[in-house]
């Protein structure tokens, strides 16, 4: 693979808070523990305070290893290091998407494979674990059960209930097959059917996610974690009893907000006044408060805050975080340096230092996840013919297609310099009128202006007549602009991997790993 490198606002696809955090904007210093660079590193390195109970930590995952997918090496030996002081993780999460889901869930997982093994070249005395916090306790099965592979949508029908890392398997064989006939019958094909065939055969949709992407990034070391155990959640009880009865989030967090809008950035979540679920099984309500009594919304379960208190003593594994209290707990489980996550992602952490401070928890650094365009030879020759690159695709097609006519007509099809002999004409007439009447002068205005807009009329009849002219290299515009902006947002966002992996095979993952740079902060172009 070859790879380019833009800057992100290029894209014209990243808000206007990420533009700015990766700009360094020092508005947005009071939200963030330390900037996202190697001097970051050096200064949190010297003050972290690990919560985690490393060895609770090291046997949770051993066991959540054992027998469920084949632990490479070098993922045993990185979870054997987390026992030690000297080791930290760089972490990433997602949602337990089949298949994986959208392409950029691999590049997620890359830039802490990079990170990690940066981190380690510039820090030898320490060791950095790459680590992927699967959102098992999330419960929203819409968001997940489908994927895009080969611009056709691959769903699965069922109707799940509760946290989806409990989700049986059972009913997902003929959404199995189907993804696996998309694929194909080339070598690529069939290796990443087996693969696919293999996870899925597992018992509940978190085993399958785990053996699934182990097998595509064992080999790096990634260590898959899954946070609902109930050992995790008694480490974090306290927080937990100590926010549904205080609702200190809920404050914390909407101050935190409004300072981030004061400074001139908008918010991404809000929080509630309790930011926990209830959860049982095939069940994940929320819990609210009303009367004096905590209520699970959708059932008949109510608890008075002494009888909160001692469920949450006696079951702490029924309580799940929602997405403004999962960062919180993932930080007091995990040894942990830096996040990466997406654009959303990004802008919701900023929303939680002031919490974090709170609770004495330290804030990781922030990481915008790598994103990247994948193009074969076949679109890059087409490009070349074109007399265009790939940056111009990230613009409005509309305008790129009328910009190409203009620069490959033979016609001159642009009427500004007629437009500034006729804003001389009208200067003069309206020098006339007001030496003749100073009252006429808004009147030819008026008529000045609306030649204007007839002049910008002609202008686009006459490219649009041109166009007429072009249509063949027109409709390969389109057809390179749909294939990497499938419905007009980034490739990354839509496509599975799936299609990319059957025309390159394990160099895939190879090409973004040697590729995708954890610290440049640059849009990757590979082709």
């Amino acid at each position: 693979m070859k790879a380019a490198y833009i800057n992100y606002d290029q894209t014209q696809a990243f808000s206007k808070t990420v533009i700015s955090y990766l700009n360094g904007d020092d508005r947005l210093d009071p939200f963030i523990n330390e900037r996202a660079d190697l001097n970051g590193f050096k200064n949190l390195l010297s003050k972290k305070k690990v919560l985690a109970d490393r060895k609770i930590l090291v046997e949770v995952l051993r066991e959540q290893y054992n027998g469920k997918t084949t632990a490479f090496e070098k993922v045993s030996g990185n979870i054997k290091s987390l026992a030690n002081n000297n080791t930290f993780t760089v972490t990433t999460g997602h949602q337990l998407n089949i298949f994986t889901g959208p392409l950029f869930f691999l590049f997620k997982i890359v830039h802490a494979i990079n990170l990690a093994k940066q981190l380690s070249a510039e820090f030898p005395d320490k060791n950095f674990v790459p680590v992927y916090w699967m959102a098992t306790e999330d419960h929203d099965f819409a968001e997940i059960n489908h994927t895009n592979l080969h611009g056709k949508k691959i769903s699965w029908d069922y109707d799940a209930a509760g946290p989806t890392g409990k989700i049986s398997t059972e009913t997902i064989s003929e959404t199995v097959r189907q993804y696996a006939g998309i694929l194909g019958i080339s070598e690529n094909a069939l290796k990443l059917s087996e693969i696919v065939k293999a996870a899925y055969a597992q018992s509940t949709l978190a085993y399958a996610t785990r053996y699934l992407v182990n097998e595509l990034f064992g080999q790096y070391g990634l260590v898959i974690i899954d946070a609902d155990d109930v050992r995790f959640k008694k480490q974090f009880s306290s927080i937990i009893k100590k926010d549904i009865l205080e609702q200190n989030s809920f404050r914390e967090i909407n101050e935190g907000s409004e300072k981030l809008h004061k400074a001139g950035f908008e918010s991404q979540v809000h929080a509630r006044e309790i930011n926990f679920f209830y959860v049982k099984e095939n069940f994940r309500e929320r819990l609210v408060f009303e009367n004096q009594k905590y209520f699970v919304l959708n059932s008949d379960l109510s608890f008075s805050p002494g009888e909160l208190e001692a469920e949450i003593d006696g079951h702490p594994e029924r309580f799940s975080p929602n997405v403004m209290m999962r960062p919180l707990y993932q930080e007091v489980i995990l040894p942990n340096l830096a996040y990466i996550g997406g654009g959303a992602e990004l802008v919701y952490w900023l929303q939680l230092k002031q919490n974090f401070d709170f609770y004495e928890v330290d804030f990781p650094i922030l990481f915008l996840r790598n994103s990247a365009l994948i193009a074969d030879e076949s679109t890059e020759a087409k490009l070349k013919r074109l007399n265009l690159n790939f940056i111009d695709l990230f613009g409005d097609i509309d305008k790129l297609k009328a910009d190409w006519v203009k620069q490959n007509s033979n016609h001159s099809l642009n009427l500004v310099d007629e437009w500034q002999e006729l804003r001389c004409i009208f200067e003069k007439i309206k020098l006339r009128a007001y030496k003749i009447d100073s009252t006429l002068a808004p009147s030819t205005e008026a008529v000045r202006e609306r030649l204007h807009h007839n002049i910008q009329n002609l202008e686009k009849k006459l490219v649009k007549a041109e166009k007429r002219n072009y249509s063949t290299a027109l409709s390969q515009i389109d057809a390179i602009k749909e294939k990497l902006f499938p419905n007009g947002v980034l490739q990354e966002r839509v496509e599975n991997f799936g299609s990319l992996y059957v025309k390159y095979g394990d160099d895939l993952i190879g090409g973004l790993i040697k590729n995708l740079h954890p610290l440049d902060f640059k849009f990757t172009i590979l082709y």
